[in-house]
């Protein structure tokens, strides 16, 4: 019979827990200076002000996510409604800070929107239409990894619109986010800025990585190829459609860990969350029958421990 493990046991299990929650984090992160120092040609060893600056990376931003979580309990218990767009180019780090913001979090309260191209259906729709199945209920918030923007943006540069949808959507989107607020839902929109050299050492990166080499599409390439039109759409975009119900944000992005920091600690300062009071959680004891015997599994159903 299996015993209940000891005070001792626990604790350690609880420290392994909490390390390799951080190694998952760590996992990441070097991931990332892989790619960085792929994109560069160097392999340096990090000098003691880069390991001073990664351990103050960490620590605030495993402070942060302990304030997300903070901030996802306030939105279950007030049933706010939150929408962030998350916007910009190319390889300017979007998915890198969605990703630190729903790793601690909740996917039932917290779940991230990043819509395929549409279908020959859904171009017949009002261009609306297919977000509006994603948008938050009471005590949810809603990540969208590009958002309907995308005809301002990709759809613009690329000629996937015509002149009159792209004057349409200008005549329509400030109504369509002031409609959002009107029915509570908060819209935060974040704009990550890179430079012209950083996109490239990025991608670069990408090109040498195989297991990143699927981020790279043929509309990725031709980013480059395009890098002032985009500038511009990107320019009239900020300009018309930047309004006092549904700001835009921009966040300086060539720093990766930098932009991270700064747009979480930015989006928790958009609302007035504080800390929900919850009962205090026993762990009830397992009860046990002494008639009962647990049955062996049988060997062919067992994963081969290959590790």
């Amino acid at each position: 019979m299996n015993l209940p493990p000891t005070s001792d046991e626990l604790l350690r299990r609880l420290h392994e827990d909490t390390i390799d929650a951080y190694d998952e984090e760590l996992e990441m992160e070097l991931d990332d200076q892989f790619l960085a120092d792929a994109a560069q040609g160097t392999g340096a060893p990090r000098t003691a002000a880069d390991r001073a600056a990664r351990q103050l990376y960490f620590k605030e931003l495993f402070r942060l996510q302990g304030e997300l979580v903070k901030l996802q309990d306030w939105v279950v218990h007030t049933k706010h409604k939150v929408v962030i767009l998350f916007e910009g180019r190319d390889a300017a780090g979007k998915g890198g800070v969605i990703k630190r913001i729903t790793q601690r979090l909740n996917p039932r309260v917290v779940r991230v929107a990043a819509l395929p191209a549409p279908n020959d259906r859904e171009r017949t729709q009002w261009y609306f239409q297919r977000y509006v199945s994603h948008l938050p209920a009471g005590g949810e918030i809603v990540l969208f990894d590009r958002s309907w923007y995308n005809r301002a943006g990709v759809e613009r540069v690329m000629g996937f619109c015509t002149d009159d949808e792209y004057e349409e959507f200008f005549r329509t989107v400030p109504e369509f986010e002031k409609m959002l607020a009107r029915s509570g839902i908060q819209l935060l929109k974040y704009w990550f800025s890179i430079t012209d050299e950083e996109q490239h050492a990025r991608f670069l990166g990408r090109i040498h990585d195989p297991l990143k080499q699927w981020k790279l599409s043929p509309m990725d390439l031709q980013s480059r190829v395009r890098w002032e039109e985009y500038t511009k759409a990107k320019e009239t975009m900020l300009e018309r459609t930047h309004i006092p119900e549904a700001p835009w944000w921009v966040v300086p992005a060539v720093d990766k860990k930098m932009a991270r920091l700064n747009c979480i600690a930015h989006l928790l300062g958009q609302m007035p969350y504080h800390e929900v009071e919850h009962p205090p959680v026993s762990l009830p004891q397992r009860v046990r029958h002494e008639e009962y015997i647990r049955q062996p599994v049988p060997d062919h159903m067992i994963v081969p421990q290959v590790y």
